[in-house]
């Protein structure tokens, strides 16, 4: 019985539709979907088995032959995938980290494409972070603001600014210095 419905689905395929707002506009070549919006440019390379997409005018189409639970687990994160850039394009994705420090003051400054993390547990060196493109990287007291357009990028950044002020084998509930996430996307941690 299960086998004629596994059958059944696999004849009827799958389409999932993304309709954009206004103000985005799509473009799909080869495999990697471009979307532009107000805040910027995300692209992402999307292919995936027995997976198509499909651009039409304000519309992505995410289409397969089958309807599989491995065909609809892919469908659902290429929805969700494009949901994120289409975020990216009209608002941004906007991260927040807090600068904490008990014994030493900790500096944190952006110089060109470079941060800077200075005073670090009273190290003469600063400690220094190559910034990627597309991701700008504000300083507003003590707290560090990372925006970008592309979600995993902006991620993607804060994790490696927070991971230059970390100390292995050392307990963060003892010795608090450091520069940590407060705010993913919206979401804050706690």
């Amino acid at each position: 019985m299960a086998k004629d419905m596994k059958h059944a689905g696999d004849e009827k395929g799958m389409k999932e539709e993304i309709t954009l707002p206004e103000g985005v506009t799509a473009s799909l070549t080869g495999s990697v979907l471009t979307l532009k919006g107000q805040k910027g440019e995300v692209s992402r390379n999307i292919k995936g088995q027995n997976v198509a997409v499909v651009v039409e005018g304000d519309k992505v189409s995410v289409l397969s032959a089958n309807s599989s639970k491995k065909e609809k687990k892919i469908i659902g994160s290429l929805r969700a995938h494009i949901a994120n850039m289409v975020k990216g394009a009209t608002e941004g994705h906007v991260y927040r980290l807090k600068v904490c420090f008990t014994h030493f003051p900790v500096t944190v400054v952006v110089s060109g494409s470079q941060l800077l993390v200075k005073n670090f547990l009273g190290e003469k060196t600063p400690r220094k972070l190559v910034l990627p493109d597309g991701v700008s990287v504000k300083v507003e007291g003590s707290e560090v603001v990372v925006n970008s357009a592309d979600k995993d990028a902006a991620g993607q950044t804060a994790a490696a600014i927070e991971q230059i002020t970390k100390r292995a084998g050392f307990d963060t509930r003892v010795f608090g210095d450091g520069v940590y996430i407060t705010v993913k996307d919206g979401k804050e941690i706690k």
